[in-house]
């Protein structure tokens, strides 16, 4: 009997004891009705490999410029969650303020770490003076969407007829209109970080930042103001906030969207009835952009704790979710790229080419340019600046698109640090 009560003794003790070494972990990430179906996957994945982590799910972020301003405050405040999704173009300034930690300890102590396979392109986006402070999650390009139900209707009925300019959308439109079609399409110029002007920036090659001096007073910034015009007036398009863009579209009410291909997933599972496409982004001329800006996010190390079992439970979170496995569920549940060749080129060998939607944005990966951000203290205050004025084209508030690109221009730079 007492050698019974003692081995329930030390059956209980080591239960106590495999109890407290369970690690807790905070972490945030933004757009939940387009994430939360990925960390649904991926969690259990992680849980069966690591049963003493618990990740606890703070509060989806509303958006990447939410996500950067709720992680300053956070900093301020003293909390901070330990592992965080950032916008690739918001990495920048939790770097340069030290909230954001170095990956490179944690890197160096990983043998197989180079054969997880992460794209060196991709990697850069989140290395700053030569040390990894990002590991990019997801990464998407601009597409075009199609409800070829609705296109059929201007006489388009195969993926080689549709519109490959700019100009081609607006004709497009004209002939839907003609049909009865009272939104033909939508163009997300209200995407986050200005995305859209700086896609119409790098169309025709140009950065939208170089150094510090904001770029949309030179040629290729009037034209990217103009081409909005263009399209905005040409296909009346409406005003409307980009969730319910993207609810009308899967509704079958609009013909054409262009917006990230992160979207595909959730619209795949709430369309209706109809043929959805999608296709390359199109160009201001036939033979398409000459660069798009890469969108996406990536994993950021911004735990306060001192105890390295928890930084160490952080990195196995940060690593997991972007690689492999993890990478792999990204592209399974949603429109996004994995940033890791691993999750592209073994896991998802036969993946595109049984889902020919979410294949279009990797045809694109050539491309991949910077998604920049406006540099200093200021950068969110210039977002929405820039914000505010694209508005006003598609309101009509602005017509002459010379006195606007002066505007904003001057605006933007005036919160700018000076010098390069």
């Amino acid at each position: 009997m007492k050698k019974c009560l003692t081995a329930i003794a030390f059956l209980l003790a080591a239960g106590t004891a495999n109890a407290e070494e369970k690690i807790t972990i905070e972490f945030a990430y933004p757009y939940s009705h387009l994430f939360d179906v990925t960390y649904e996957k991926i969690m259990p994945l992680f849980n069966e490999k690591y049963p003493n982590i618990e990740v606890k799910m703070r509060a989806a972020y509303e958006s990447y410029e939410d996500a950067s301003n709720t992680i300053l405050r956070e900093a301020v405040a003293g909390e901070l969650p330990d592992v965080t999704m950032q916008g690739l173009n918001r990495q920048a300034i939790l770097v340069e303020k030290g909230i954001a930690k170095s990956l490179e300890p944690f890197i160096v102590r990983e043998e197989d770490f180079a054969k997880d396979g992460y794209h060196d392109a991709m990697l850069k986006l989140g290395t700053f003076n030569n040390e990894v402070h990002g590991l990019p999650f997801s990464v998407s390009l601009p597409v075009g969407y199609y409800n070829m139900d609705v296109m059929a209707k201007a006489g388009i009925t195969s993926a080689d007829q549709l519109p490959k300019t700019w100009d081609e959308v607006v004709a497009t439109c004209g002939k839907l209109r003609e049909a009865g079609v009272k939104n033909p399409m939508f163009w997300g110029w209200n995407i986050t970080g200005n995305w859209f002007l700086q896609a119409l920036m790098w169309s025709q090659d140009k950065p939208t930042m170089e150094g510090n001096e904001f770029q949309l007073a030179s040629d290729e910034g009037l034209t990217a103001l103009n081409t909005m015009k263009s399209i905005f007036r040409g296909c009346e398009m409406q005003n409307i906030e980009w969730k319910a863009a993207l609810a009308s579209f899967s509704a079958g009410e609009i013909g054409m969207m262009f917006w990230s291909t992160s979207a595909l997933g959730a619209v795949e599972r709430s369309k209706g009835d109809f043929e959805l496409k999608t296709n390359e982004f199109p160009g201001l001329e036939a033979t398409g952009p000459k660069g798009l800006p890469a969108g996406g996010n990536a994993a950021m190390l911004v735990s306060t704790s001192d105890d390295p079992k928890e930084l160490d439970a952080a990195w196995k979170w940060l690593k997991f979710i972007t690689s492999g496995q993890g990478a792999a569920e990204v592209a399974r549940t949603t429109g996004y790229m994995p940033p890791n060749k691993a999750a592209n080129e073994v896991i998802l060998a036969d993946f595109y080419k049984e889902n020919p939607n979410k294949e279009t944005a990797v045809r694109q990966l050539p491309l991949l340019r910077d998604w920049q951000a406006y540099p200093g203290d200021n950068g969110l205050a210039a977002t929405q600046v820039i914000y505010d004025g694209l508005e006003g084209i598609v309101t009509g508030e602005y017509d002459d698109m010379n006195e606007l690109q002066e505007q904003i221009s001057e605006e933007v730079q005036d919160l700018l640090p000076s010098g390069n």
